[in-house]
């Protein structure tokens, strides 16, 4: 059996600073099709001013938010490091279409923001489209309505800002403690509050679908951006006991209401040929996905890690199979991972370690895991946060299709396993590592989440009947101050060295300075 090839000094790459000293050398070919890939992405931003110049410039001065954008390029560095090959060529492909969508997202907001805009006719027509959601409520309910647009408000302020760069969402978080939020409520949430708290949301939008979040913070949230947007709302409520069949019929109503709540304050009606054909894409979207995790539970896995999490996060959450670029990106990158497995398989090339993440990932390091798999060879196979709604819609019935879209919601994002009862989160635990044949779970324990924390002695207990190796990452979502990244990395490099006493494939990536870098 022959294992990954390693990559050395990837560690020295870093300085302290919020940018790598240079360019990881990949040899060659790699070098050259990742700068390509670097050039595009700053042509892609370069696209973007010249669409809006005049608001971009205003954005910058306006929203503080805006200037992250700028670290687009290192974002995607970031996750690529130490990737070769095809899974580099994977990795750059599942990453450009999701700042594809991004930057489709930014071009609407600079369309229509009234503060960029001002009383620009066609910005408030525009305006006068888009539906706001919360940013973990999908907008699958959008395939509907094609002649609207439906926008996650708090995507691009707060999320993948504070994906992008570590420090970004802090000065919101400081916001909103200073106007008297405890420190221990979860801080996306938080954040969330804060970017309104300092006005930091842009200003457009018809109306507001917010959603019952499973925390008190999001609670909280959902009152502040409604004083902040002062629109008619609508707060879409899935059951969360939703594993009992009982509960769908009031899911079902809930969702025919918010489709008549977007009716009434559009004068749009809802188009059930439009919503079919998207949903026969989320069909297919779904397969891919699915096709993903059977090879990676084979002994040769291969679109794994941020690749595969982020992705569907994307594809389910943010583009709601509204955008059909995900779906011709998944054709391509299916054919890409199969040639892959079949010269892998050929070759008997295998993970030094098989694992999976469990629990909510850390916000400000979604590159954890490839640090992981350069530094110990722990291939991280999949990820609870991309195990999303993967069930298939019906798309000829309305009422059954109506019944899998509450389904979808019951299971979106944060939602999918911390609700529904203790099975959803425990039980599925030993299942999933049982179909990808993973001896080792990295377990996020998020600090500010009191869903997860009264199960610790459980995991605990159950792993070690069943003999998996639970390594426990402690951090707090969306403050790094907290838990840095070091001590993240640290808890792995422990356990890696005191349990399974074996040395790592790059010493260099042991115990280097990030606190800077973005």
């Amino acid at each position: 059996m022959r294992k990954e090839k390693k990559v050395k000094g990837l560690g020295n790459l870093y300085n302290g600073t919020m940018t790598l000293k240079r360019r990881e050398w990949k040899g060659f070919r790699d070098t050259m099709y990742d700068y390509f890939r670097w050039l595009k992405c700053w042509g892609r931003l370069i696209k973007l001013s010249m669409q809006y110049p005049v608001q971009l410039v205003k954005c910058i001065f306006t929203y503080r938010w805006m200037s992250t954008y700028l670290t687009a390029a290192g974002f995607m560095d970031r996750h690529t490091l130490g990737l070769r090959g095809t899974e580099l060529r994977i990795c750059h492909r599942q990453f450009w279409i999701m700042l594809e969508e991004s930057i489709n997202i930014l071009c609407v907001i600079l369309g229509a923001d009234r503060r960029l805009n001002g009383k620009s006719k066609k910005a408030k027509a525009l305006s006068d489209k888009i539906i706001l959601f919360d940013e973990m409520m999908p907008i699958q309910i959008m395939a509907g309505f094609p002649n609207l647009k439906g926008l996650a408000i708090q995507m691009i302020p707060v999320f993948l800002a504070g994906e992008m760069d570590q420090q970004a969402n802090l000065p919101y978080i400081d916001a909103i403690e200073n106007y008297g939020l405890p420190a221990d409520v979860c801080p996306l949430p938080a954040c969330e509050a804060g970017c309104a708290v300092r006005s930091d949301y842009p200003l457009l939008g018809k109306c507001l679908i917010s959603s019952s979040m499973p925390c008190d913070g999001s609670v909280m949230t959902t009152m502040f951006q409604d004083r902040y947007f002062n629109l008619p709302s609508y707060q879409l409520s899935p059951p969360v006991r939703f594993n009992e069949p009982e509960v769908q019929a009031y899911a079902v109503k809930d969702i025919k209401q918010c489709i008549k709540f977007i009716e009434d304050q559009t004068g749009e009606t809802f188009d059930w040929d439009a919503y079919f054909t998207v949903m026969k894409r989320y069909n297919e979207e779904t397969d891919y996905m699915l096709k993903k995790w059977e090879i990676n539970s084979t002994p040769y896995p291969q679109v794994c890690g941020p690749t595969l999490a982020l992705h569907r996060m994307f594809a389910f959450q943010i583009a709601g199979s509204l955008n059909p670029a995900f779906l011709e990106n998944d054709k391509i990158v299916y054919d890409m991972m199969m040639k892959q497995y079949e010269k892998d398989k050929a070759a008997d090339i295998r993970p030094r370690f098989r694992a999976i993440v469990w629990s909510c990932p850390a916000h400000y390091y979604s590159n954890f895991s490839y640090w992981a798999q350069n530094c110990w060879g722990i291939k991280v196979l999949v990820d609870m946060e991309c195990m999303l709604s993967h069930h298939f819609f019906n798309t000829e019935d309305k009422e059954a299709s109506l019944i899998d879209l509450a389904k979808a919601y019951e299971r979106m994002s944060m939602r999918s396993h911390t609700n529904g009862g203790y099975a959803n989160v425990l039980d599925e635990l030993w299942k999933q590592c049982k179909y990808f044949n993973a001896n080792i779970v990295i377990m996020y324990g998020h600090v500010s989440c009191k869903t997860m924390a009264g199960l610790q002695g459980l995991f605990e207990d159950q792993a070690r009947e069943r003999g998996v190796h639970l390594i426990w990452v402690e951090h707090d979502l969306c403050d790094r101050r907290t838990v840095s990244r070091k001590e993240m990395r640290n808890k792995v490099n422990q356990y890696m060295k005191t349990v399974f006493r074996c040395e790592p494939l790059d010493e260099s990536l042991v115990d280097y300075d990030d606190d800077l870098t973005w």
